[in-house]
């Protein structure tokens, strides 16, 4: 019997108290030993709360969803400076595992993320979803059967992640991201979305049709899935 379930919150303050004490729960029970992290606005209040929580993580493996190609880790729009400002600066982890920007090798970096994914199954998948309906870095049209890979970022999605960077940074267009059946492979997935500009991206997940064109859809075929949104 598949597991889903809708947490509707007034803000994304009451979802951080509801991921800690999930998550909680499962570090309790010793159910949580690898959890894929997402980053992000969304994220933000997620991690102060775990940063400042009791919650202990230093005998978790942390997984990220994606990574910009071509950024250093020293970079501030990278992902692993976020991680590291956010949660990992704060809270040691047993060990910590994004893609890295600056390889080379490209398809072998995706290769290496992958195994490395297989030989630690995600307990917990942290998600967010983009305005178009992606997760991860799965743009419209990704198939569902794709593993971690090398994603070229919509207009939408580099409209939307253009705040991020200044005037005059060039923002990269390409990123390794998880593939949708990397994430679909773990036990559990949270996903977070807040505001209006994400309500017809959760009307899709919560209406009948499962469709490339709005990736998140493919939640519907996995076994535990939990929706914290303030959209009603």
């Amino acid at each position: 019997m598949a597991f889903f379930e809708v947490i509707h919150v007034a803000d994304q303050q009451e979802a951080a108290i509801i991921v800690q004490e999930k998550l909680e729960k499962d570090l309790q029970a010793d159910t949580l030993h690898v959890l894929g992290l997402a980053t992000g606005s969304t994220m933000i209040p997620i991690y102060k709360r775990l940063a400042e929580s009791s919650l202990d993580f230093s005998e978790v493996t942390a997984f990220n969803l994606d990574e910009y190609i071509g950024l250093e880790p020293t970079n501030i729009n990278s992902y692993a400076y976020f991680m590291q400002e956010h949660l990992f600066g704060h809270k040691p982890f047993k060990e910590t595992n994004i893609p890295n920007g600056k390889a080379l090798d490209l398809e072998a970096e995706c290769a290496r993320y992958e195994n490395q994914l297989n030989e630690h199954p995600l307990d917990i998948q942290f998600l967010g979803v983009g305005e178009n309906g992606h997760i991860a870095f799965n743009e419209p049209g990704t198939s569902f059967d794709s593993v971690t890979h090398v994603a070229n970022l919509t207009d939408s999605t580099l409209g939307v992640n253009s705040q991020y960077f200044g005037d005059k940074e060039e923002i990269p267009n390409t990123a390794f991201t998880m593939g949708i059946a990397s994430i679909m492979k773990a036990k559990k997935i949270i996903l977070l979305a807040f505001g209006e500009k994400k309500r017809p991206a959760i009307e899709a997940l919560l209406g009948d049709t499962i469709t490339k064109e709005w990736p998140i859809t493919i939640l519907k075929k996995h076994p535990h899935v939990t929706i914290i949104t303030d959209i009603k």
